[in-house]
């Protein structure tokens, strides 16, 4: 099968345990279940009500507030933002409001009527969303197209660490709802397929991307967010 990312051949692996097969990049060291496993929307929100995300718990908080003392120094003089994903609160976007950057908020199951589709934004965040893409690149290219120039998008999500046994006792894909899996070097790859730079790396689940240009290909397809 053909890499999602990179459109290079994969190579396959089963996890003995589940049966559940994978493919893996070994080019942008993406690597993704079987299509059979992905579920929609309606099956997942039954895990996410399943989270206990409350915004007055100081350790949700602190776990937000790790990310924007990554993320923030990169984003400059940044007046606006968007919380792409946000889950069921809006805690993210309500902290990042706290530095001076006015934050949106959306989320297709929670708060699918706030994102305003001809927008720009300085800042888009993304935490613990792109595990759940069917079509992590096209949401990525449709992302980018909502920034401004020279804007920022942080991603964060689990990396592996490209090493087939390593992965199969990883907790991430556990998950059912976790459907496809990166490292650092794969949103590298995403980065310089869309003329945009990989300017921040935490090495274990963070990223942040500059867009360099307005010449980003536009393949607003309907369906993923």
């Amino acid at each position: 099968m053909k890499c999602h990312i990179c459109s290079k051949e994969t190579l396959s692996f089963e996890d003995p345990r589940t049966t559940i097969l994978y493919y893996h990049c070994k080019t942008c060291e993406y690597i993704f279940k079987s299509p059979t496993y992905y579920q929609d929307l309606a099956v997942q929100q039954k895990r996410y009500d399943l989270h206990q995300n409350n915004k007055n718990d100081a350790g949700y908080r602190e776990y937000y507030q790790r990310f924007l003392d990554f993320v923030l120094p990169f984003a400059g003089h940044a007046k606006n933002g968007l919380d792409f994903g946000c889950g069921a609160t809006s805690l993210l976007s309500d902290m990042i409001a706290q530095n001076s950057i006015v934050c949106d908020y959306y989320d297709p199951i929670y708060h699918p009527d706030l994102f305003d589709k001809n927008k720009k934004y300085d800042l888009i965040v993304s935490t613990e969303v792109f595990e759940h893409l069917h079509h992590p690149k096209l949401v990525f290219e449709r992302l980018l197209n909502r920034l401004s120039d020279n804007g920022i998008l942080a991603i964060q999500t689990q990396f592996h660490t490209n090493n087939r046994e390593d992965f199969l006792h990883w907790y991430y894909h556990h998950d059912t709802t976790h459907i496809v899996f990166f490292t650092a070097k794969t949103f590298m790859v995403l980065s310089e397929r869309f003329n945009c730079r990989l300017v921040g790396n935490n090495g274990k689940n963070t990223v942040v991307i500059r867009k360099n240009s307005t010449k980003i290909c536009n393949l607003f397809e309907s369906g993923e967010i």
